[in-house]
């Protein structure tokens, strides 16, 4: 290992925080990770991370990264009972509809968000030139007097009130969507960051339950993708032992409710029975609790034109996006990797600011699109709707009507989904024809079992050839 810059400071130790440490400490000396929160050994939900209680899955690409960084830690995880299941062979439903199922060779791996942070955060804290700092409040950056470069980071001790200055040679900044960069760069002199936003008013609201098996047919995961047509939405996983996670979405106000009749309810308006049937059989392990997301939020860093050395920022921090897509473990492993790649680039240990975050910029902007079309073909969320979104967003909806019929496009479209490959993959020739040969207009939403007891699909369209 050739550490060629002395101390790294990592604000939050959370996932992007933790896989910061990790890349960091092949350039560092010394790396310290500052957190309010007891982190170390902790396998529970915690303050700074209100919504690692839901439902959690770590898309392929993420996974690959992860498994890059610390090899063996699927397996680690998988033998504490977790499971893992090919993307394929998930039970997905798109706009009411059933995929069909295939063997995409990708793999998502489910653990409860706890469980897979605790053996991340392991791995990071083994390491010799890895050292935390559990609560500790952080206070504000320290710079130098013309304000042109931070250099380290005051912090609070939560024990005492204790008030220490830590240097440093980089500060990071993975503490999420609550990042207070933008109000520390206007107190230096710099320009906040612009934001774009997206109002979707999700609600989660999650519950375990002992369960049977048998209601997942072989497949490690259950999943309702929220749609116009169908607005409620639920991921129902396997987490081990009989153990299973319920998250049940609604947005824009449609809140599922905490109660136990009226959880139960909200599962029995999902389009298919099978969740409702499964948790009237079941044993709840604990009431339900809720966790609000009113708002995706993307902070425009790379538009800046002045930003102060010794500084980055990455993870939710910059990008914090609508959790129904399961986007940002992955989206901030990429940037991690990123971070990395630019570590050995330099050769110095020294990060260009301002080139990194055009990185992550890089990073964030097509999945940020994707999470935006997705969110805006909902009629009811605010916002512009470019012809290039509302022609993407019908594409869509025929792709993933023929998701219900052809392996050869639900394989495909599973490789996006698991950031493996770009969404323009979806318009290769080929795969357009098979497409639009399935569903040559718009296709109608999949019925409810409410409305009718038929679970066929919706409109009687020609199967792929």
């Amino acid at each position: 290992m050739n550490l060629t810059r002395e101390r790294a400071v990592v604000l939050g130790g959370s996932m992007a925080g933790t896989l910061a440490a990790r890349v960091l400490a092949e350039s560092f000396s010394d790396v310290v990770v500052i957190d309010r929160d007891d982190l170390i050994g902790v396998r529970k939900s915690r303050r700074g991370t209100p919504h690692s209680h839901h439902a959690h899955g770590l898309h392929s690409r993420g996974l690959m990264i992860v498994e890059e960084l610390f090899p063996g830690l699927t397996e680690e995880v998988l033998a504490t009972g977790a499971l893992a299941s090919d993307i394929g062979r998930i039970r997905w439903h798109f706009n009411g509809r059933p995929i069909a199922p295939t063997d995409v060779g990708l793999v998502m791996l489910a653990p409860s968000r706890p469980v897979l942070e605790y053996h991340v955060r392991g791995r990071v804290a083994a390491l010799p030139n890895v050292r935390y700092l559990e609560r500790h409040d952080i206070l504000r950056p320290l710079s130098t007097p013309a304000g042109d470069r931070v250099t380290g980071v005051l912090v609070r001790r939560q024990s005492d009130g204790a008030e220490l200055e830590l240097e440093a040679d980089l500060v990071v900044d993975a503490t999420g969507r609550g990042s207070r960069t933008p109000a520390w760069l206007a107190e230096l002199g710099y320009q906040r960051p612009a934001e774009d936003r997206i109002k979707i008013g999700l609600t989660y609201t999650t519950r375990h339950y002992r369960v049977d098996p048998k209601w997942f047919e072989g497949a490690q995961s259950i999943v309702f993708i929220a749609s116009p047509a169908h607005p409620r939405g639920a991921f129902f996983g396997q987490l081990g032992d009989g153990v299973c996670v319920l998250s049940l979405t609604g947005i824009l106000g449609d809140h599922p409710p905490t109660d136990p009749a009226g959880f139960l309810e909200f599962a029995r308006t999902l389009p298919k029975s099978v969740i409702y049937d499964a948790i009237r059989e079941s044993e709840p392990l604990e009431n339900a609790t809720s966790f609000g997301f009113p708002t995706s939020v993307r902070r425009r860093y790379e538009q800046l034109t002045r930003f102060p050395d010794g500084l980055v920022v990455l993870g939710d921090a910059v990008a914090s996006f609508n959790p129904l897509y399961g986007q940002g473990m992955t989206v901030t492993a990429i940037e991690a990797m990123a971070l990395r790649d630019m570590l050995r680039e330099r050769g110095t240990g020294r990060i260009e600011p301002k080139k990194f975050l055009k990185v992550v910029a890089d990073a964030v902007r097509t999945p940020w699109e994707m999470n935006a079309g997705g969110d805006l073909a909902f009629p009811e969320v605010p916002g512009e709707r470019s012809a290039r979104t509302r022609f993407a967003n019908a594409y869509m909806a025929r792709v993933q009507y023929a998701t219900s019929r052809d392996p050869k496009v639900t394989k495909a479209f599973l490789r996006v989904a698991g950031m493996v490959a770009g969404p323009e993959t979806m318009f290769k020739p080929g795969l357009a024809a098979r497409v639009l040969r399935l569903a040559p207009r718009m296709p109608a939403p999949g019925p409810s079992w409410l409305d009718a007891e038929n679970d066929a699909p919706g409109t009687d369209l020609p199967k792929a050839a």
